[in-house]
């Protein structure tokens, strides 16, 4: 309370254990005029190993950037840091809002404290879409190497192009055919090859064979479809835990009163544009007081994903998330042994 950089909201945190074991969050912060920046906190634990606290530990990006300013607002959103194993660093991916809208930004640590940017993510044209020159965002990298469609081996990021004409407040006013062409907000995957030797690990070549990865299926995500936490590798393949977006009133209103609520996939491990399993209903939607009322309503926002190895449970997670855009909540996933599965065991 009383901090002017979360007069407007806590949320959205990316999650990541530093090379000193400790667990991190990145929240974006958002003060007056929805202005963002990207704080820094260590999550305090308590005796039986449940997250309870944070310790704030200041700013890890302040809009700088041409690509991060924007006179009404905007600035440095929604992060989600990855150790990515072949550049032996960690990648943050994250919205940079400027006067064009937003767009991918990078930036890579070795220590999480002292961030370089990398700049804007390059995206080769999608047969005649120009990637580098529309609205983006929800990017995250995988932490190892994966096969691209033409089996090269790559680092892979998986994010949401906003194509003209397809947000829920669009979409939610006529019918919908949720065909992949038709470009509607959905999870895309993209890679970015690797060669044998990576002479500047600083700097990410071009993001190729961008296609889309998974769209809108069930009612509960019919109108979008996100990515949220960073891949993890479980023994199943790929757990991703994404968002979908519903409309909690008939098509023919046009008041706004959509419902964000989580879902979870599982990847191919090698080659993750196949998806093994698929959750038919959210494993987490807006029930508490703090989901159903903030800053924006009826919001849940995955972003964040922490595996409690510490506490002997490889298949445990804890998942960070932001809270009707105004606060974080965590919740606890506990995957089954065997797979395939009728649903994952989900426990708040």
């Amino acid at each position: 309370m009383g901090n002017n950089n979360e007069a407007e909201g806590v949320l959205n945190p990316a999650v990541t254990r530093g090379p000193d074991g400790m667990l991190y969050l990145f929240p974006r912060l958002v003060s007056k005029g929805n202005y963002s920046r990207i704080g820094i906190a260590k999550v305090i634990f308590n005796e039986v190993g449940d997250p309870v606290v944070v310790e704030r530990l200041g700013i890890a990006l302040e809009p700088e950037a041409a690509y991060e300013k924007h006179p009404g607002g905007g600035g440095c959103e929604d992060a989600r840091v990855t150790y990515v194993e072949p550049l032996q660093r960690y990648i943050m991916t994250y919205t940079a809002f400027s006067a064009v809208g937003p767009r991918i930004a990078l930036a890579q640590s070795t220590d999480l404290f002292n961030w370089k940017r990398l700049g804007l993510a390059d995206f080769a044209p999608y047969k005649n879409i120009d990637f580098n020159g529309i609205y983006n965002k929800d990017a995250c990298m995988f932490p190892l190497p994966v096969n691209s469609p033409h089996l090269h081996t790559s680092m892979a990021m998986l994010h949401r192009p906003l194509f003209p004409g397809t947000t829920p407040e669009e979409t939610k006013k006529k019918p919908i055919n949720r065909r992949i062409g038709d470009h509607h907000e959905c999870i895309w995957i993209s890679y970015c090859h690797i060669n044998k030797r990576i002479e500047k690990p600083y700097h990410l070549p071009k993001f190729v064979s961008n296609q889309p990865l998974a769209l809108p299926v069930e009612p509960w995500e019919l109108l979008k479809i996100g990515a949220g936490t960073p891949p993890i590798l479980t023994k199943h393949g790929w757990l991703i835990v994404y968002h979908g977006v519903s409309n909690l009133r008939p098509v023919s209103e046009d008041l706004r009163q959509l419902s964000y609520s989580a879902g979870m996939m599982i990847l191919d491990k090698e080659n993750p544009e196949k998806i093994l399993y698929r959750s038919s209903s959210p494993i987490l939607s807006p029930s508490l007081p703090e989901e159903r009322e903030g800053i924006i309503e009826n919001v849940v926002f995955p972003t964040g994903i922490d595996r409690r190895d510490d506490l002997g449970k490889p298949n445990r997670f804890d998942i960070y998330y932001g809270m009707a855009d105004k606060r974080i909540g965590v919740a606890r996933l506990d995957l089954p042994d065997d797979f395939p599965v009728d649903d994952a065991t989900y426990n708040e």
